[in-house]
């Protein structure tokens, strides 16, 4: 193994933000030995630090929207529970809440692909 490592050479299945934690964690185990501390660190420090190693430069784009999706994802969850607690509204007010948590997991989603 040379010591010029680039991700053609670590010869992975998928994107390195698509890759699972456990993933990752084996990955820097086994390949890259110059991240230290692998096994406590979570996805996200792994993947900054394993494109460091890498020299990868972040992708702004893809960060630009991630605020925006987590505080969608809060406000999915409110009405989700709204939505199991009501068990007094009517099914007009049930369908209300159920179109507006589609609705928001469609702007998820497209937040997520743009």
């Amino acid at each position: 193994m040379s010591d010029e490592l680039t991700l053609e050479s670590l010869q992975l299945s998928k994107p390195l933000e698509k890759m699972t934690a456990k993933e990752l964690r084996e990955l820097t185990i086994e390949k890259i030995p110059q991240i230290t501390g692998a096994s406590g660190m979570g996805k996200e420090e792994l993947v900054g630090a394993i494109k460091e190693v890498l020299g990868i430069t972040e992708d702004t784009q893809a960060n630009a929207y991630k605020e925006e999706i987590w505080s969608l994802k809060r406000r999915i969850k409110d009405l989700r529970t709204q939505k199991m607690e009501a068990e007094g509204l009517s099914q007009k007010d049930k369908d209300k809440l159920r179109k507006q948590i589609k609705q928001l997991k469609r702007r998820t989603r497209r937040l997520a692909a743009g």
